[in-house]
């Protein structure tokens, strides 16, 4: 989505946020706050590391005593954490930057939606065809009866109806070199396997997810003929430009835990 400089749809979201929509929940002041990262287009970054951590290279944790992300085999040692953890990797597209400043921590944790009619300005912003992967501490998602996982990222209802949606393909993979994605090619609504076009309506918590009550696009394992999966990626619609040109991501959250 293009930022409130660029007169588009985060400049939309401060209205709404300064109270367009009576029928939604009130303004999200944010994991990280609403300012903007980098520039566009800036050159692929590495991110690992948890909460409260800042980038970092190899399998080093990141600043603030965050731990790496153990990629050996999954032990269940007691219930996983069930939203992202973890930014594993991070390539920025060009476009929109909300949100790069107060990476990773404004990718992880449950999210802080804005419900049916503002969305969340507590989002980072892809740019066109950049990627995030994503992963969960001593969790993974397994499959299970319907949604298994839920991604979470900012649309919402417009005059009419309409949903404002930003898309990007979803994949999972088990040991983070095979992929397996959603298809996500849809070029009108109702857009799919894509991810981005379900209004989000959780504000914060633990989990678990409720994919009925919580919002958000939620993906089922089944239909990618798999029993689970430990990394998780998303990835911005580089075909779509201007109002979907730019995805933003809130969080993920798991409805179905290896380690519940």
């Amino acid at each position: 989505m293009g930022d409130h400089r660029g007169g588009t749809r985060l400049g939309l979201l401060a209205g709404l946020a300064a109270g367009c929509c009576v029928a939604c929940g009130g303004a999200d002041a944010g994991r990280g706050g609403g300012g903007s990262g980098g520039q566009g287009g800036e050159p692929a970054e590495v991110v690992v590391g948890g909460a409260g951590g800042a980038a970092g290279e190899g399998a080093a944790g990141g600043e603030g005593g965050a731990p790496a992300f153990d990629d050996g085999p999954l032990i269940c040692d007691g219930p996983g954490a069930l939203f992202a953890t973890h930014v594993l990797a991070v390539d920025y597209g060009p476009g929109q930057d909300h949100g790069r400043d107060f990476m990773p921590d404004i990718a992880l944790g449950a999210p802080l939606g804005g419900g049916c009619c503002q969305g969340s300005l507590d989002v980072v912003s892809l740019g066109n065809g950049g990627s995030i992967v994503l992963a969960f501490a001593g969790n993974g998602i397994a499959d299970g009866p319907g949604v298994d996982f839920v991604v979470f990222e900012n649309p919402f209802e417009v005059a009419g109806g309409a949903i404002y949606a930003e898309l990007a393909e979803v994949a999972v993979s088990e040991d983070g070199e095979t992929w397996h994605s959603f298809p996500c090619d849809a070029t009108e609504p109702p857009w799919g396997a894509c991810a981005g076009h379900h209004p989000v309506y959780l504000e914060g918590g633990e989990g678990p997810v409720d994919p009925e009550a919580d919002g958000g696009d939620g993906y089922d394992l089944a239909d990618l003929g798999l029993s689970q999966a430990r990394y998780l990626r998303i990835t911005d619609r580089e075909d779509l430009t201007g109002d979907r040109g730019v995805f933003d991501l809130d969080a993920v959250g798991i409805v179905h835990p290896v380690c519940p």
